[in-house]
């Protein structure tokens, strides 16, 4: 062994120690990047939403609490206040949902902002498509729940009082029902996004999901009819959208089945 390569034998450790520790602080550095990024969009949205709370509030408080009660005043449902706190504590829900809403675009475009630069292009693409889809489906079902199935549900439970007590609803509960009701709907309008990733990730297929179509629409037609009067055309209003929904999702599993199958194929083929 040459005098130079004696030379350069401890040299190695050394500078692979110092490697080690160059990565050592690039990770710590990354991290402070990522926790600096992640604080700054949760002030943005934080802030966001306090401001639009603020002049909600102040500015439009009543006009959003008459839209939330008015499918029980139009049928001449008392709303009442038990507590003495009721009235103000729903206000401040009825804005904070409300600003919620209207700061959702900036919230969003922050979440995005932060995920972004991890992703590669067609991920991007795939993580837009499906985001917005998300929304969209979830506005329009609760668009829709409010619409048409909410006064539907005030319907029966008004006449199930009628001739037994005097119909008063305290102010308090019945917020805390529209959110429980309404929100719930928005997220089953979801179920086409829900079965896209569940048929990408091979836990559903199309077969099993086609099967259990039978089943699917009797336990549809038993919700449906729980929760509607005993009238034929509430029933079928709720059940067409429900039915609509899952063979949505049914076909959309056909198709990413299909998908997968045509790229396995080419893989082979290539191979």
């Amino acid at each position: 062994m040459s005098s130079v390569e004696k030379a350069a034998q401890p040299a190695e450790p050394a500078q692979k120690a110092e490697n080690e520790r160059d990565l050592a602080v690039e990770k710590k550095q990354a991290l402070a990047e990522h926790i600096k990024a992640l604080r700054k969009v949760l002030i943005v949205s934080t802030v966001s939403v306090l401001v639009v709370f603020a002049v909600l509030f102040y500015g439009f408080c009543d006009p959003l609490v008459s839209f939330i009660l008015q499918p029980v005043k139009a049928r001449g449902i008392e709303v009442i206040s038990t507590a003495v706190s009721d009235a103000l504590v729903m206000k401040f829900k009825v804005c904070l949902v409300a600003a919620l809403v209207c700061a959702m675009p900036i919230i969003i475009w922050q979440i995005w902002s932060f995920v972004a630069p991890a992703l590669y292009e067609r991920e991007k693409r795939a993580f837009r498509l499906l985001f917005f889809a998300a929304l969209l489906l979830f506005a329009l079902g609760v668009v829709f729940c409010y619409i048409v199935i909410f006064p539907l549900t005030v319907d029966l439970f008004w006449e199930a009082g009628t001739n037994v007590a005097e119909t008063m609803w305290n102010v308090k509960d019945y917020f805390n029902f529209v959110l429980s009701f309404v929100l719930p709907f928005g997220l089953m309008f979801d179920l086409p996004i829900v079965m896209y990733l569940l048929a990408r990730k091979g836990l559903i297929t199309y077969r099993s999901a086609a099967k259990a179509r039978k089943y699917v629409i009797l336990a549809i037609a038993v919700f449906a009819a729980i929760l509607t009067p005993p009238d034929v055309v509430s029933q079928i209003m709720l059940m067409i959208p429900m039915i609509i929904l899952y063979e949505i999702s049914v076909q959309i599993i056909r198709f990413v089945h299909k998908k997968k199958a045509e790229e396995t194929t080419e893989v082979a083929a290539k191979a």
